[in-house]
């Protein structure tokens, strides 16, 4: 990749490569070792498409294989083959053959939940029968084996691996691991143990005891069924592997678990990133930002390396440049953005969290783009030791040191402890009536003296933040290992897990956030929809209550409409009945301000006529308007393009309503009549008893299970339209 790619073309690209993929169901993903895509892998490990061997790659797997048996009936020394293994290379064993078997048994060292076949101490003494307790319930943080998905996903890289054929393994290695693929049979693999020094040993130790059958070694089926690898191969009328010379440590020295984790968590990030850009547009929505922020000239002025080479109209539009000609895309058409010109007295300028988002967010998409450059060149890489040339000459080298995948994870957590901390400040500033330019406290829908609904959210980010900020850290505990041989360890693997975590904790942030901006823009739109409303009766209380016939025609009623706007983003916090009061008052200045109402005869009583009227009009406008919007509402006609589609997404793909107190109330018998079973017995609720924490939670799913990616592909493919 000699030029920068934009991270949204990256993402874009990648979408549509999965999207094409999954629309045709019945063909397989072919493997060549050298064009094995993220998306592709996604689509295999995630979706069990199939796949199959590139038909030529057979002869130079068999070209690779002839050149170590020649160069062994020479009596040349060859790590591994002919020698121990890591810091004990200095021995040599006879038995070629058996020495590939022992390193498959003795590196299966993992911690795993106990199976059938495992040794078990029996009955305990007394003393510690008494002692023991049930260690599972408490167990529940961490699965204590490696995701499904991911192991897919690793066999998947070291087919591609293997068949670059310079690792000297027969055909028949790369077709029985495409077998366990496809007959769906995952090694139950430790998640702790491997360094990612040497590769991945450990846990690519267990994919090579399935495919040898091994007794040992458990498998994870697409049924969820817990089978040895002997029982799982029988089943499925596999042959188990007897290993040559070089085809275990072929097998076990490698990045593809490392790899395969990290190609899981890049991918994720890459959406997570996208929507965190489309949320900040959201928030510029919520909270009645400006346009201005991301004027192409302001990213103009601050141009940075490798910015001038992405193919688009504006020159420089890149990295940084990139994020804020997205959020200007997706603003397009929305009503709720203003044109703040101070003069009203607030802040001439908008909050960081949304003024400097674009700033704040380049990098990080810079760090997403290398990033998945780094994970796509490792998943076309041979990474074991030695090698074997195209001319047949053995190399010894250290392709299997994974510090190319360590450096990719840690942008990765990087970058979403950075995202995280921009959507949690927009995400506070909403909830907070301090910052939020008129929206109530707590964003509740009805009267703020009888809720609180997202005071909860606001802990909830926090949280969420904080440990986002904790993961963020790098994984750099390098310990020297194995006989001071491996003194520089990459710790890919933990650290690609960590990562993982720290998306799942963004996810969660995001979906927090989500839920909170659609509350939000929801809010803003019922006050549109109120003063669209009232307008007209407004002017009808100006023309009853007020000799306007006597008054000089300068704009009295524009003047105290624009004094009830204001005043309805400054009550917002207040209880109702205040509220109507405070707001019919707020017209008490402007009016006696006005020469014609002090000429008036008694101008208090027309004041007080007005003022009283104008209340008890507001009493019982602004009710029925928020009654009508929490039952009918809809803020798409005044969102910008994207998030209008994300709105429509939550609103009615997942059918999150717009929240109140109705609809988080916990549920009781009494609600719906109360009824008695046969037996006496009261009868439990049976209907739907949702939450704040259950709603949010609808999202996260949403995030993390790809249900989102079609409204965020077409959200993408709009604003890089014609691009």
């Amino acid at each position: 990749m000699s030029e920068f790619s934009s991270h949204s073309k990256v993402v874009l690209r990648h979408w549509q490569s999965l999207d094409c993929y999954l629309r045709s169901e019945n063909e397989s993903v072919g493997l060549d070792g050298l064009n094995l895509d993220l998306a592709q892998v996604i689509c295999i490990s995630r979706y069990g498409r199939p796949t199959h061997i590139a038909s030529n790659v057979i002869k130079t797997l068999d070209a690779s294989r002839h050149a170590l048996e020649q160069r062994l009936e020479k009596g040349e020394i060859i790590y591994g083959v002919n020698t121990g293994f890591g810091g004990s290379a200095d021995l040599r064993p006879k038995a070629l053959q058996q020495l590939q078997h022992t390193l498959t048994r003795e590196l299966t060292y993992g911690v795993l939940p106990p199976g059938a076949r495992d040794h078990s101490p029996g009955s305990l003494p007394g003393t510690f029968a008494m002692a023991r307790y049930d260690f599972s319930r408490e167990n529940t943080l961490e699965s204590q084996h490696l995701p499904w998905t991911w192991v897919r996903a690793a066999i998947l890289i070291r087919i591609n691996s293997l068949i670059k054929a310079c690792s000297a393994v027969r055909p028949v290695i790369v077709e029985r691991l495409q077998d366990i693929l496809t007959y769906d049979l995952a090694p139950m693999i430790p998640v702790r143990g491997s360094i990612s020094a040497s590769g991945d040993l450990s846990p690519l130790a267990y994919i090579s005891g399935v495919i040898q059958g091994k007794s040992t070694v458990r498998v994870l089926t697409a049924s969820g069924r817990d089978l040895y690898a002997d029982e799982a191969m029988s089943q499925a009328g596999l042959e188990p592997l007897t290993l040559e010379p070089k085809e275990g440590l072929a097998l076990v020295n490698g990045t593809a678990i490392s790899t395969a984790a990290g190609t899981l968590a890049i991918t994720d990030a890459h959406s997570l990133a996208v929507l965190a850009q489309i949320l900040t547009a959201m928030s510029v929505e919520a909270l009645n930002g400006t346009r201005e922020s991301f004027h192409p000239f302001i990213a103009e002025c601050r141009p940075h390396p490798g910015q001038m080479k992405v193919e688009t109209k504006f020159a420089a539009d890149a990295k940084k440049v990139e994020s804020a000609r997205n959020i200007l895309a997706f603003l397009k058409d929305s009503k709720l953005v203003c044109e703040n010109d101070g003069m009203d007295g607030a802040l001439r300028q908008d909050r960081y969290s949304i003024r400097t988002a674009s700033q704040w967010l380049g990098p990080s998409l810079e760090d997403l783009v290398l990033a998945n450059q780094q994970i796509s060149i490792e998943c076309n890489s041979a990474t074991d030791n030695p090698l074997i040339d195209p001319d047949g000459e053995v190399l010894h080298g250290g392709n299997f040191q994974a510090r190319a995948v360590t450096s990719a994870m840690e942008k990765t957590r990087q970058a979403m402890q950075v995202l995280g901390r921009m959507l949690f400040s927009q995400c506070v500033e909403i909830i907070n009536p301090a910052t939020n330019r008129g929206l109530p406290p707590n964003l509740v829908g009805e009267d703020p003296t009888t809720s609180g609904i997202f005071k909860a959210i606001d802990i909830h980010v926090a949280a969420l933040q904080a440990e986002l900020g904790f993961l963020s850290g790098p994984v750099n505990h390098v310990q020297t290992a194995e006989m001071g041989n491996q003194a520089l360890n990459s710790l890919a693997l933990i650290s690609a897990r960590y990562t993982h975590l720290s998306v799942n904790v963004m996810a969660e942030l995001t979906a927090a956030h989500l839920l909170t901006v659609c509350q939000a823009v929801d809010l803003r739109a019922m006050t549109m929809q109120f003063c669209d409303s009232f307008r007209s009766q407004f002017s009808e209380i100006v023309r009853k209550t007020l000799p306007l016939s006597s008054l000089p025609a300068h704009g009295l009623e524009q003047t105290l409409w624009q004094a009830l706007l204001q005043a309805l983003g400054i009550t917002a916090h207040m209880e109702d009945d205040q509220r109507f009061r405070s707001i019919a008052e707020a017209m008490r200045p402007p009016l006696v301000d006005e020469p014609g109402i002090r000429s008036l005869s008694d101008p208090f009583s027309a004041i007080d006529e007005f003022v009283e009227t104008l209340g008890l009009a507001l009493r019982l406008e602004l009710r029925g308007n928020r009654e009508f919007y929490l039952m009918h509402g809809d803020a798409t006609p005044v969102l910008g393009r994207a998030s209008r589609r994300i709105y429509n997404f939550v609103r009615k793909v997942l059918k999150i309503p717009f929240l109140s107190t109705s609809k988080i109330t916990t549920p009781s018998l009494e609600a719906s009549g109360p009824k008695q079973a046969e037996d006496g017995e009261r009868c439990r609720w049976s209907g739907q008893a949702p939450t704040v924490g259950s709603y949010t939670g609808v999202l996260y799913r949403a995030l993390r299970d790809g249900t989102i990616m079609p409204t965020l592909k077409q959200i993408l493919e709009e604003a890089w339209e014609g691009e």
